[in-house]
């Protein structure tokens, strides 16, 4: 105990190099949690893809329709317990702005094991009994203040057959999506309705939903399931929708990779700066060492003492840094859905906070710890 004044008017010698030095190691860490976070993110959303659910579409290109008479031959395959036909379309709302996405399928018996989707079961029975029925996001409900009962109307690229684009709908309950490729404005509506009712595109989809027996054989049942229109007009391609995440994710680069190097280098840079101000600082407390040796503290306590000072500083600065970044991420998670600050990368922020100033630390208090006292206060 003896040593906290000395250590705390040592920071506090001046207070405005000691506040720079925590603003910097505080950002340097802020940007380290949010990295990591964004890092366990992607890798809780990759890891909490269904690989039991494939998507089956055309191989020419997702937006390529496809006959829905496929869809009894993709059933037939082996290991296949459902699949669904989906059909996709913009839409908007009162303004230009207002962008919805219609999502149309059939809601057949099981349909709801083909998606990712949680709807309570009245809902369900609702939907499937109105065919201008729509479940809305829960969120997009709130924003539009739509309410059970509510016809809504939404305006289409996509005529019906009397030439109207804008298409009238029933809210029958809502829902919420698990996937984060879902969309945020996402609606769900009735196949058969929107099939009938549209003036061009009837009987072709966007894509199938198909929910497979055993998510290991997803690889396999996705080559079964291509194999049954290899050589025909619209041959398919089938993918899980965790590996359609992880291509996703390999679209934008190793992002580890990205992810380390630019925290390493933010800690370099931190290191060097945190390294010049301190040795900076021993330097002006030259004649104050000399003192302290002089009333009888040995070398090895003015190194440990220089090493305490960079250290209490800068790990708690990186606390800081880091509790920021916690802050941070109920707000980013609406964005980026897992975002999280698992306790070992805290861990390993303090452990890296740490290491941080006393590499900084090391030189001034080598320094420190050899002065000699006569030649100190003969300078003075």
């Amino acid at each position: 105990m003896k040593y906290l004044p000395l250590l705390w008017a040592g920071i506090w010698r001046k207070p405005g190099r000691s506040i720079l030095i925590f603003l910097q190691v505080a950002v340097a860490f802020t940007l380290f949690g949010v990295l990591q976070g964004l890092k366990t993110g992607v890798e809780h959303a990759i890891a909490a893809a269904r690989a039991d659910l494939l998507i089956v579409h055309s191989r020419l290109s997702f937006g390529v329709p496809l006959p829905i008479g496929q869809l009894e031959q993709i059933r037939s395959v082996p290991g296949v317990e459902e699949a669904i036909p989906v059909g996709l379309a913009p839409a908007t709302y009162q303004n230009p702005d207002q962008h919805v996405g219609l999502v149309a399928l059939r809601p057949d018996k099981g349909w709801l094991s083909a998606f990712t989707y949680t709807i309570a079961p009245a809902y369900v029975k609702a939907f499937r009994a109105t065919r201008t029925g729509i479940l809305v996001r829960a969120e997009l409900a709130k924003k539009y203040g739509w309410k059970i009962g509510d016809r809504i109307p939404l305006m289409t690229m996509v005529p019906q057959r009397d030439g109207s684009t804008v298409w009238t709908f029933d809210v029958v309950g809502t829902f919420t999506d698990s996937d984060i490729g879902g969309g945020d404005s996402n609606v769900l509506i009735n196949y058969d309705y929107w099939n009938e009712a549209r003036a061009s595109g009837k009987d072709t989809v966007n894509h199938f939903s198909v929910k497979i027996a055993d998510p290991k054989a997803a690889a396999a049942m996705a080559d079964a399931i291509d194999a049954r229109f290899a050589n025909s007009p619209n041959e398919t391609r089938s993918e899980s929708i965790r590996e359609m995440a992880q291509e996703s994710l390999q679209s934008i680069g190793d992002l580890e990779f990205l992810i380390r190097a630019v925290v390493a280098a933010v800690l370099a840079a931190l290191l060097f700066a945190t390294a010049t101000m301190l040795t900076q600082s021993v330097r002006e407390r030259t004649p104050e060492i000399a003192v302290l040796k002089t009333v009888g503290f040995t070398d090895r306590v003015v190194f440990a003492l220089t090493l305490a000072e960079s250290s209490v500083l800068c790990v708690t600065a990186g606390g800081v840094g880091l509790a920021i970044a916690s802050l941070a991420f109920p707000y980013a998670s609406k964005f980026v859905h897992g975002l999280s600050m698992p306790l070992i990368i805290v861990m390993a922020g303090l452990v890296s906070a740490l290491i941080v100033a006393l590499i900084s630390a090391a030189v001034p208090a080598i320094l420190a710890a050899r002065l000699e006292v006569a030649t100190a206060l003969a300078e003075r």
